[in-house]
């Protein structure tokens, strides 16, 4: 991606040390002596712009990308919408009755989670499912472990099966400029192998270790929202309608705002109870990463990077390495702040490095439970109810299926150039 010529300022050093520090502190998760997490290192990140650098408050707040930011807002308020309409509880609790037969219930658990991943908020759908499906799962005496990786792996992977998906899918397909039907129609093949092999590698390697280790009494615990009908239907009508309006030529902010401002006017659900479901720290983080990332590529030390990268072997405008590099970043330093990093050092115009950047980001995300929001989510929850899904547990069906996902895309990848 070609960039103008930069005259280095001479609070240069410090945007690049604040930059630098952003990074490590998002890659550890944590700084040692605070209680600050991703989203807070963020936010102090954006904070020690606005107050190190020489660029004025307005600049750095203009590095913002609203339309995303608007886009994930409204889609929160969709998801939630939905979630106080029980309409989550009530499909966890409808493919529960086929237990009876393993194999199936771990298809059918994987097909649904990637269905609803594509077109909902992937890490509700995991917060709601996993719960209940740990729960079926124990009283029927069924080791929810390897069932509980899949709903976390099938998240990831179909939420690149749309533009809406995931925040940093969204991120791309805002500044790349991609139109919803032909994304759909350049992922869903990559989508369906990585799916399929997903399946399968699962399997394989679970099916004799289905014993369960924990008892159901344990986990007692569970209390899934009524079912409302009315508004479930409506929601589904909502969101339906605002996926058509996708193929047409208005502004996608703003028909997920229209559909927010629709729900936020609820004869049923209070405006608090519908904000208060929306993933705030998701979209802090990516405000405060919008402003970091800013500053650093106005130093021009972005582009001194590629070009350094590219004397080594790894030219990021390579289709297979850029595929490569943002599932290694993913797993680094979580797969939304890797992607806030590589629109900025790619041509995310160039369509083909925009999906290989949202399919890649996303099936990497499944390699290690720190690659992804949606693992932590599934790992705590299980923690909740004792059941313990350790780094090795993840990492035993997460590797495999990673690698096997890759090479599908890099294959799709080499057939398409």
């Amino acid at each position: 991606m070609s960039s103008p010529t930069v005259t280095p300022s001479p609070a240069t050093p410090a945007v690049l040390a604040i930059f630098a520090l952003t990074y490590l502190g998002i890659a550890a998760g944590r700084v040692p002596g605070l209680k600050l997490d991703r989203t807070g290192i963020a936010l102090l990140g954006a904070i020690a712009i606005m107050i190190f650098s020489d660029l004025p408050t307005g600049v750095a707040v203009g590095f913002i990308n609203w339309p995303t930011i608007f886009l994930l807002f409204g889609f929160f308020v969709l998801s939630a919408q939905l979630r106080l309409s029980g309409f989550f509880d009530k499909v966890a609790a409808g493919i529960s009755p086929r237990l009876g037969h393993p194999a199936r219930f771990l298809l059918v658990l994987m097909l649904v989670t990637a269905g609803l991943s594509a077109f909902l908020n992937h890490d509700i759908v995991c917060f709601v499912f996993a719960p209940v499906v740990a729960i079926a799962l124990l009283r029927r005496q069924l080791n929810p472990v390897p069932f509980l990786i899949a709903l976390a792996i099938a998240s990831n992977i179909g939420a690149a099966a749309t533009p809406v998906g995931n925040p940093q899918d969204m991120l791309i397909a805002q500044v790349a400029g991609l139109g919803f039907g032909r994304y759909v129609l350049w992922c869903i093949l990559p989508v369906v192998l990585a799916l399929g092999s997903a399946y399968g590698i699962i399997w394989m390697m679970s099916r004799r270790h289905l014993a369960a280790t924990v008892a159901a009494p344990a986990v007692a615990k569970c209390s899934p929202r009524p079912f409302n009908r009315p508004h479930t239907i409506k929601g589904l009508v909502i969101l339906t309608l605002v996926i058509a309006f996708f193929f047409s030529p208005v502004p996608k902010e703003i028909i997920a705002l229209t559909a927010a401002g629709i729900h936020l006017a609820s004869p049923k659900f209070r405006t608090e109870d519908l904000l208060g479901l929306v993933d705030w720290p998701i979209l802090v983080l990516f405000m405060g990463l919008f402003v970091v990332t800013g500053a650093f590529q106005t130093t021009g030390a972005g582009q001194d990077a590629v070009q350094w990268l590219a004397r080594i072997g790894l030219n990021l405008h390579s289709l297979p390495i850029l595929a490569v590099v943002t599932a290694a970043f993913s797993n680094l330093i979580n797969n939304s702040a890797a992607v806030m990093l590589l629109v900025k050092l790619t041509d995310v115009t160039h369509p083909p490095v925009a999906y290989v950047l949202a399919l890649a980001n996303s099936f990497g995300g499944s390699l290690i439970i720190l690659g992804s929001v949606s693992n932590i989510i599934v790992v705590q929850q299980a923690r909740e109810l004792g059941i313990n899904i350790s780094f090795r547990d993840f990492a035993r069906l997460g590797v495999p299926v990673t690698l096997a996902a890759m090479a599908g895309l890099l294959a799709w990848v080499a057939s398409m150039t």
